[in-house]
């Protein structure tokens, strides 16, 4: 089996170079979680933006869609910012033919207590498992991007 993982960015590729500094989004951190992991998939990560997702627009989303619309692979995760990743993953929702997973972390990769890697995994399992159609992995859960919302004060995302 073989999965394609684009990277748009997000606080799961969030570099911090001190408490006082902004930070940058850097590159894909699922490939560094992936190539240090046995894999018993094959995968191919493509950097497609460096965004915080707030700061995406209708013209990114576009870019996102026609990349992965394009994309002959049908096992597709996308590491995206979770303050947007539920639009994202609507206007992916016609694209036929592919499981996508989109996920990411309410905390950089890099940190120790990130839910970065935990985060990857459920992807990795969802797209394996799942029939074909749009999701996104976080917090334990698999959810249709229709029928969730990101509960910003208990950090989670939930069923609405």
């Amino acid at each position: 089996m073989k999965i394609k993982i684009f990277a748009v960015g997000g606080t799961i590729d969030k570099v911090y170079f001190d408490k006082l500094s902004a930070y940058q989004v850097g590159l894909p951190n699922a490939k560094e979680i992936l190539d240090r992991l046995p894999m018993a998939f094959e995968y191919a990560v493509e950097s497609l933006l460096r965004k915080d997702s707030l700061e995406m627009d209708d013209a990114d989303r576009a870019l996102v869609r026609a990349r992965v619309a394009a994309e002959p692979c049908p096992k597709i995760i996308i590491t995206h910012g979770t303050d947007t990743m539920i639009e994202t993953a609507k206007k992916l929702s016609d694209i036929r033919d592919k499981c996508i997973v989109l996920t990411g972390a309410m905390e950089p990769a890099r940190f120790e207590s990130s839910d970065a890697e935990f985060n990857i995994g459920m992807a990795v399992g969802a797209v394996s498992c799942l029939p074909d159609g749009v999701y996104i992995a976080m917090n334990g859960r698999i959810f249709d991007p229709f029928k969730c919302r990101k509960n910003r004060a208990r950090g989670v995302f939930e069923d609405l």
